[in-house]
């Protein structure tokens, strides 16, 4: 449900993404243990690592870019 809404929030701001299943994409799974995280979405600007669905520090980190 949240990996829907942030695709849709990063679409809407005309934000370049990709989006990954970690289900489906044994690597992607992977990439995201080896961050320390075991939920998604997880996203990354940056450098720095968002969980979840934090509308108020994706638009921080989206205002300094």
């Amino acid at each position: 449900m949240f990996c829907h809404k942030l695709q849709e929030f990063l679409a809407n701001k005309g934000v370049a993404f990709e989006s990954r299943d970690v289900s489906q994409d044994e690597k992607a799974l992977n990439e995201l243990l080896d961050l320390g995280y075991q939920t998604t979405p997880v996203t990354q600007i940056d450098g720095e690592v968002v969980v979840g669905f934090d509308r108020k520090r994706l638009e921080e980190l989206l205002k300094e870019q």
